[in-house]
């Protein structure tokens, strides 16, 4: 793909703008958003309503949480193509995209009901129904997607993350396998697994699995899969690893109150609660929390114990 999108002169495929949305989509599926919104919006300015184009490009929107761009071209969209389910879907991405998961929903239903084999609005409907903890519902949606895109593996995914969510851990192992025997190189599939993993108590496998899933990862890490990675190496007994593990995490994002407690934590486990207050008071400092609020008080009786 990188070569058909290269320079040169001429009139090569890098110019097609079937052959550029093919890029953007392998992009998404590869989680690498900012890339694959810069080829959309390349697409888009050679052609406004390039419609086939349009479903990845408001998914990354969402994703890279472009609320104005998702609320003017939604706009655009219904008035130049009313009866077209993706400018529908443009507007129920928008809501998504702030949080109004119930009009998310009417317009998802909305596109729905104008192509019903639109399967982008299916996993936006899906996604709007898991957002308010409604598994059943998210689950027919993700379901109809997945009859829809039969080699498409993120519904299969998205269902094993409902079955996870409401601990049928055996039925989201399932569907985990069978979105990795269709997409065996998606990171996300892994992290997926490290997690089901680790609330099955199975902390070795969880760190393979988070393992595989960082290896896959084409550019940066993401930091709350470096951070699972932490918790697993915690839980596992590898301490000093964990603790980097947690360091890069916060190098990726350094307002995450529960990466400093998590971190305080482990120092604590080692016996170093000088280090652990610090922390604790560093993630106190972001967000009021129970247990780092009971630990820094652990940590700060053992030190006056150990002075005396």
């Amino acid at each position: 793909i990188a070569s058909v999108s290269g320079g040169g002169g001429g009139h090569g495929l890098g110019t097609s703008l079937d052959i550029l949305t093919c890029k953007a989509e392998f992009l998404y599926h590869c989680c690498e958003y900012r890339q694959c919104y810069e080829v959309t919006q390349r697409i888009l300015q050679s052609d406004s309503y390039f419609l086939d184009c349009l479903p990845v490009h408001l998914a990354c929107a969402c994703e890279l949480n472009k609320k104005n761009d998702l609320f003017l071209l939604g706009h655009e969209l219904v008035e130049a193509h009313p009866s077209k389910a993706v400018s529908w879907f443009a507007v129920g991405c928008y809501y998504y995209c702030i949080k109004q998961y119930d009009s998310a929903e009417r317009y998802f239903q909305k596109a729905t009901g104008m192509e019903k084999d639109f399967a982008p609005a299916w996993i936006g409907y899906g996604h709007a129904f898991a957002s308010q903890d409604e598994s059943d519902q998210a689950m027919a949606a993700y379901r109809t997607a997945a009859r829809l895109f039969i080699g498409l593996h993120f519904p299969l995914l998205c269902l094993g993350i409902e079955y996870m969510r409401t601990s049928s851990y055996s039925l989201a192992e399932e569907f985990f396998n069978k979105a990795k025997a269709i997409s065996p190189e998606d990171p996300l599939i892994y992290n997926e697994l490290g997690v089901l993993a680790f609330q099955r108590k199975q902390y070795a496998v969880a760190v393979k699995q988070l393992r595989k899933a960082l290896a896959l990862m084409p550019a940066n890490p993401w930091e709350s899969t470096v951070n699972n990675l932490a918790h697993a190496l915690r839980k596992t007994g590898q301490y000093q690893e964990a603790i980097e593990m947690y360091g890069q995490a916060l190098a990726l994002d350094n307002t995450q109150a529960s990466t400093y407690s998590a971190m305080g934590f482990t120092y604590q486990l080692l016996g170093n609660c000088d280090k652990a207050i610090e922390l604790y008071h560093k993630s106190l400092g972001i967000e009021d929390d129970a247990f780092t609020s009971e630990m820094l008080f652990v940590a700060l009786k053992s030190i006056h114990f150990n002075h005396f």
